[in-house]
């Protein structure tokens, strides 16, 4: 510990943004970096506490003490080194993960956390920079070959595991360009693609195989892949979105998040999108409070929407947790987006009853205020408050309520691999194994949609999990 009394002599210091009459004309990144001597003050933050509780509360296990004062003591070569230990790819969870370690940070009991993703921001970012960042190849070939199906956080960290093993590693993506979610799903506002061009060279030099716009279980037999590989692990994702199946959701105008979504990506990255769902000069109401609402808020003001809503149907959150209760565990408290800020109405303890409009196109939204109160098995039940009916202008609706599973059709269907209780593929989490011998599965397939850094976690450990299947033994890290 640099500075014992660190965390008591310095205030926390966010990086800063561009103003949002600037940033909303671009697709770019608008966070910027703190200057280095103000970021090795904000390591010598970290209390060195006797139990770290952000190693708990981050999902990859970061050994984040030590990096936060290698980087108060300027060793940043030797805090990549610390970093990387853990996570394949910090420059994606530096910039998108919500930071569940600070709040488990010891600090955030009385005061404010350690800035510690700015803090892994800043080190991978400085990694780069220098060159730090080199293919780790392998010194053997087993002659082993896996097949990792789905191109997301949770299929990137399982081939690059797989590959520094010494496994032939071919990892198989539907659409045009690597990334799944993190290519096409996350505005480039949030994460620009280039951090994922550059994980791909380092990883093609490492040895892993990338082949797009194959389609396993469509275009592609996903039996196939059990009889040409020696394992196989579906990081294909949790892809089926929650509807909405009200009166009106034929209408033109209401469309999944995605939809609207992904071809903005597309179009940044320089593909022509005929027919590309445009916010511009509309009233655009997005339903449902979470990330992916969040992204399409930022898209839509970015589009250069006449008026952005966005509704969610739980109660509106306390703006302060009580941190004696919740802490360490992730709160329930008021949190506002970057996309949010730039100019968006938010209304909470809503339900959406209709839509409606004329010549088959959406113009307004029809809804009730709800209150939500405790059933007598002391669970809390929703219901409508009379006489709270409301409706919205709405010329596009934009549904960003969650994803229920996987896509059954298709891959799993054909390999025939047995589903949970909510169909996600069934496998635990100490070998990841699906009940089709030598199939595993990863990320949000298997564990149903969370955040990017889970998907790192359990791409990690089923790697290693492949990795023993197939050795033996392993000395991969879980």
């Amino acid at each position: 510990m640099g500075k014992p009394t660190g965390f008591m002599e310095i205030k926390r210091a966010d990086e800063p943004a561009s103003p949002v009459e600037e940033r909303i004309r671009h697709y770019h990144e608008f966070v910027s970096p703190l200057p280095e001597d103000a970021m090795r003050q904000q390591g010598a933050r970290c209390m060195d506490c006797g139990i770290p509780f952000c190693h708990s509360g981050c999902p990859v296990n970061n050994i984040i003490p030590d990096w936060n004062d290698l980087v108060y003591k300027g060793r940043w070569k030797d805090a990549i080194a610390v970093l990387h230990s853990t996570n394949n790819f910090p420059d994606f969870t530096g910039r998108i993960c919500p930071a569940p370690c600070e709040a488990a940070c010891t600090l955030n009991i009385n005061d404010d956390a350690v800035t510690i993703k700015s803090i892994e921001h800043a080190i991978i970012d400085r990694a780069w920079e220098e060159g730090w960042v080199k293919p780790q190849i392998p010194h053997r070939k087993t002659g082993k070959k896996v097949a990792v199906v789905g191109s997301g956080p949770a299929g990137l960290a399982c081939s690059q595991q797989l590959a520094r093993a010494g496994h032939d590693v071919t990892l198989f993506e539907k659409n045009d360009r690597i990334g799944g979610l993190l290519r096409y799903g996350i505005p480039d506002f949030k994460m620009e693609k280039r951090h994922i061009d550059r994980r791909m060279e380092q990883m093609k030099q490492e040895g892993v195989e990338f082949r797009v716009n194959q389609h396993v279980g469509v275009d592609f037999p996903a039996k196939k892949l059990a009889e040409e590989f020696d394992a196989v692990v579906l990081t294909g994702g949790s892809e089926s979105p929650r509807d909405l199946p009200i009166p009106g959701r034929e209408l033109d105008g209401v469309h999944f998040a995605l939809d609207f979504l992904i071809p903005q990506n597309k179009k940044n990255a320089g593909d022509e999108i005929p027919g590309q769902i445009s916010a511009k000069g509309k009233h655009v109401v997005v339903i449902g409070g979470g990330d992916t609402g969040s992204d399409c808020v930022g898209t839509s003001i970015r589009h250069g929407a006449r008026s952005v809503t966005q509704l969610e149907v739980m109660p509106k959150p306390p703006v302060q947790e009580n941190r004696p209760l919740t802490w360490p565990n992730w709160p329930m408290k008021l949190r506002t987006s970057s996309s949010q800020e730039e100019g968006c109405e938010r209304e909470w303890s809503v339900v959406t009853k209709y839509f409606s409009g004329r010549n088959g196109k959406v113009e307004k939204l029809h809804g009730i205020r709800v209150e939500w109160v405790a059933d007598d098995k002391g669970g809390m039940k929703m219901q409508e408050v009379p006489g709270s009916e409301f409706e919205l202008e709405a010329d596009l609706v934009l549904l960003a309520m969650g994803y229920l599973h996987p896509v059954h059709a298709g891959m799993l269907a054909e390999l025939g691999v047995d589903l949970d209780p909510r169909g996600n593929v069934k496998a635990d989490t100490q070998q990841y194994q699906t009940s089709v011998p030598k199939i595993f599965s990863a990320g949000d397939m298997r564990r149903g949609q969370s955040l990017v850094v889970w998907a790192i976690r359990e791409g990690r450990q089923a790697a290693r999990s492949v990795d023993e299947f197939l050795m033996g033994r392993s000395e991969l890290p879980r």
